[in-house]
């Protein structure tokens, strides 16, 4: 099973030369685990895991798992290939990753909802590692119904979902859906507060990378200091749509780069570098408002 609490869907550290820097992703992982998070996702949708051949995902993995201390590690798969799909599985459960994040195939916005249930429950059904299920219509074209929740639910490797709707309505839905057991995490980190109300597990989140600290105390906190836990969420919430204002991961790079966290801010094509100002404007309001500091910013925040 996959253990709640807080999962950066971690960005992918690259060299200058854009390989995967195996060093500049353990001292990420080091930051993820001295920040309270409960685990990673590694070559997700925010670790450029579009630009990354299936090789290097296992690669990825297969690097970061000396160094992860006591995080837990998934493995995001995102593909057309239902086989691809099913090898991804395969090398996280032999290299003893906790599981996989796997997204709808992408590129079929017309097939029908039925015929995407049979591609997941054709992965779910085959994988010998825990399987959370991401729902992105943003990015899919077609989101994932309750009903399809509850046909994967009856599956052994089936370990919960994550929603980045940002659809509140799922809340509830997807929670009934998936029934007890199951891990529920949000991909919207303006929805963490009421998610943690409706039992939720925690989150999965892209703004983790930089606010791990924050986030992973606010889920901590909820069972026994929830007025703690509702006074941090509301002083982090301007610095969650910040960052969710900008084209990620580039910004999300350039901080952890001036945080000291991060060796190179490098993306990868077709992604571009962030605009400097947008960079020195989120520094600002997360220095201002969080205590962050980014030492290494050029011309300070």
């Amino acid at each position: 099973m996959v253990d709640p609490g807080v999962w950066p869907a971690s960005v992918t550290a690259l060299s200058a030369s854009d390989r995967p820097d195996p060093l500049g992703q353990a001292r990420l992982l080091a930051w993820f685990e001295a920040s309270g998070c409960r685990g990673a996702v590694l070559a997700g949708t925010n670790g450029e895991g579009p630009s990354l051949s299936a090789p290097e995902k296992r690669d990825l993995l297969r690097d970061a798992l000396p160094a992860r201390g006591r995080l837990g590690l998934l493995l995001g798969v995102a593909t057309c290939s239902l086989e691809e799909a099913r090898w991804c599985c395969r090398q996280a459960a032999s290299l003893g990753a906790d599981g996989v994040l796997l997204m709808p195939p992408g590129y079929f916005r017309e097939a029908p909802a039925d015929a995407i249930a049979d591609w997941l429950e054709a992965v779910v059904a085959s994988s010998p590692a825990d399987v959370v299920v991401y729902n992105f219509p943003q990015r899919v074209g077609q989101p994932i119904p309750p009903e399809t929740l509850e046909r994967l639910a009856r599956l052994e490797r089936f370990a919960g979902v994550k929603d980045s709707s940002g659809d509140p309505g799922n809340l509830r839905a997807y929670r009934e859906a998936i029934g007890p057991g199951r891990a529920a995490f949000v991909g919207d980190e303006t929805l963490l507060l009421e998610a943690l109300r409706q039992g939720w597990s925690g989150a999965i989140s892209g703004a983790a990378n930089v606010l791990a600290p924050w986030l992973s105390q606010i889920v901590a906190e909820w069972a026994e200091r929830r007025e703690s836990a509702e006074t941090k969420f509301e002083l982090a919430l301007p610095c969650i749509r910040e960052l969710r204002s900008h084209p990620q991961p580039a910004l999300s790079k350039a901080l952890l780069h001036a945080m000291g966290v991060l060796p190179c801010p490098a993306v990868r094509l077709p992604l571009r570098p962030p605009d400097p100002e947008a960079v020195r404007r989120t520094a600002r309001l997360l220095s201002e408002r969080l205590g962050l500091r980014f030492p290494l910013l050029p011309d300070g925040p």
